[in-house]
């Protein structure tokens, strides 16, 4: 299993073979993890990946399990566990 490399930014086409794209609006997507990529906060795979470049971010539906954060320079992901 590979770990979501933050180093240099966050770029969902070097992970297009790992993760599939559920929802995308223009400014956040919702990907699931469809290889056990590792999570860029706490190591552990994850479930789904929301990925947005909004400077806010409101869910209708609190996640009912675990969740990480992490930010580059331009992007917040929250994974789910």
């Amino acid at each position: 299993m590979s770990r979501i490399d933050l180093a240099d930014g966050f770029s969902i086409h070097d992970y297009r073979s790992k993760l599939k794209l559920l929802k995308d609006s223009g400014e956040t997507r919702t990907l699931e993890n469809r290889d056990g990529l590792r999570c860029p906060a706490c190591d552990a795979a994850f479930d789904r990946l929301f990925v947005t470049e909004r400077r806010t971010a409101t869910f209708d539906v609190p996640p009912e399990r675990p969740f990480c954060l992490a930010r580059t320079g331009d992007k917040l992901l929250l994974c789910t566990h």
